[in-house]
């Protein structure tokens, strides 16, 4: 029996990059390691990725970070948190992607989606998965797949979502055993999945035209999925036979790093998107207007608590992404950085506000049709107002999800626990207490998605006893209180409406 102290792998599989990072029993990270994702962009509203590029990336990074321990830890566990809703199509004989990944943030099926609509089909999909038919989720995606992509439906097809395609890299592959498997909070957001029974519909198979044979295997979110085969990694390598043993969506993996164990309890990521996600108990609550209802997670037998959570989630495209535009796109910024010094260098957006609907818009307003748009411009309009209009949109898209979740919790929002790149911007934060008066607060370690996937697999491979372990490992960096005027408020809000609806009403040649 090694005398090293145990050590958790964590392997954060995002949109835009691969972050492997180590946890230690007290949740700090103890090694880190990241690479950042090709993203593909062959059409308009199309959005794809290589996964050969994040399998490798995957591979590098972990061996990479454990590397950096040298050999003062004992791995006890993988866990693996994803990009939901993006899905890998492979072949089971030879373990090779079939097509390029197509990524949540993928429109293509946005007129697909309107016909089911129009053919009366979203109450079935709302009961049966707490969703609304949006090309967001993965149902369409595999049926475009299977279509137009020209994807053949054998025996041997997979088609799976990053986290499977990870874990079946992990455990052999085609070379074996590889193990073919997804857990429940990802199987909840592919438009195919009961979350009541919590097992796969034949009803919503048939309606998407997706073989349920092609579906991975749905396992709890801590339990074991399988162990690391020999000569994924290089001999000697501390991953070596390591058990894979947590899997969770990256948003379920954040509120479960951010402690919410307690419903009412709720969190803001600040990524690609925005990701509000509220804890909403362990009986599935009945449809909000504008929200998602998803399981939260599923412990299965481990964790001493509730094995089963239910959460409300609303669900923001363009957060970073919008930094990423004034960054890339139209080169206001040079870094990223730089976005919080140049917002504060003024006192107001000066009338401008940018509604950042790159690729539709999100919860609560579900109009994949919706356009970027920035109104307000002056011939006084620089580079400052709209950096700060760029910030002002993460904090008014989060306040209106906020608003839509208002009364539909047993019990109500009390404080938004935030994590995210974003997150580290003290303006963004305050804005954000101003504009749902609701506390904002800031863990010490922003890097909660994570530590979730951490968590979740030390709790199967008992690293940690229980769930009541894990709440005490979570600390306040930073808290915000609302401290705005209410008519500087109010002024505010009606502007973003204002540009709202515009944003709205591009797709109607107004």
């Amino acid at each position: 029996m090694s005398q090293h102290p145990p050590a958790v792998v964590a392997i954060d599989a995002g949109t835009t990059g691969i972050r492997s990072q180590v946890v230690g029993t007290d949740g700090s990270v103890l090694a880190t390691a990241y690479r950042e994702l090709t993203q593909h962009f062959p059409r308009p509203g199309w959005v794809e990725h290589d996964p050969g590029e994040i399998w490798t990336a995957v591979r590098n990074t972990a061996a990479e970070a454990v590397a950096g321990l040298d050999g003062r830890r004992t791995i006890a566990a993988i866990g693996i948190t994803n990009q939901r809703e993006t899905v890998v199509p492979w072949d089971r004989r030879t373990g090779h992607p079939l097509s390029r990944a197509i990524v949540w943030q993928d429109k293509r099926t946005a007129a697909a989606c309107a016909s089911l609509v129009d053919a009366g089909c979203q109450p079935l999909v709302r009961a049966r998965t707490g969703l609304v038919l949006d090309p967001y989720f993965s149902a369409t995606k595999m049926h475009w797949l299977l279509g137009e992509g020209g994807v053949e439906d054998t025996a041997h097809l997979c088609l799976g979502t990053v986290d499977s395609w990870i874990l079946w890299n992990l455990t052999g592959g085609a070379e074996g055993p590889g193990v073919f498997a997804t857990d429940a909070t990802n199987a909840s957001r592919t438009m195919l999945f009961d979350i009541v029974e919590r097992r796969w519909s034949g009803e919503l198979c048939d309606l998407f035209g997706v073989p349920a044979r092609a579906l991975a295997q749905v396992l709890p979110s801590a339990g074991r999925f399988g162990t690391v085969a020999d000569g994924v990694f290089a001999p000697g390598s501390p991953l070596a036979r390591v058990p894979v043993s947590g899997v969770a969506g990256d948003q379920h993996a954040a509120l479960f790093g951010q402690a919410c164990v307690v419903p009412g309890m709720a969190k803001v990521t600040y990524g690609t998107g925005s990701f509000v996600v509220a804890n909403a108990g362990s009986t599935c609550p009945e449809p909000v207007d504008g929200l998602l209802t998803t399981l939260a997670w599923d412990l299965g037998d481990v964790g001493g608590g509730a094995p089963v959570a239910y959460a409300l989630e609303g669900s923001v495209f363009a957060s970073g992404a919008a930094v990423q535009w004034l960054r890339d796109g139209i080169g206001v910024i040079d870094h990223a950085s730089d976005l919080e010094p140049l917002a504060r260098s003024v006192e107001s957006s000066n009338g401008v506000v940018v509604v950042p609907a790159f690729t539709g818009l999100g919860s609560p307003h579900w109009d994949p049709l919706a356009r970027g748009t920035v109104t307000g411009i002056t011939r006084g309009t620089g580079r400052a107002h709209l950096a700060r209009a760029v910030v002002e949109a993460m904090a008014f898209q989060v306040r209106d999800v906020v608003e839509a979740m208002s009364g539909a919790l047993v019990a109500p929002l009390s404080v938004l626990r935030v994590d995210g790149g974003a997150s580290v911007m003290d303006l963004l934060l305050q804005m954000q207490a101003d504009q749902t008066g609701i506390p904002v607060e800031r863990p010490r370690s922003v890097e909660t998605t994570a530590r979730g996937a951490a968590m979740l697999a030390g709790l199967a491979e008992g690293v940690w006893g229980s769930v009541g372990d894990l709440t005490g490992l979570w600390a306040s960096d930073a808290r915000f209180e609302a401290a705005a005027p209410q008519g500087e408020i109010d002024a505010a809000s009606l502007q973003w409406r204002r540009a709202l609806a515009r944003s709205r009403h591009w797709a109607e040649g107004g």
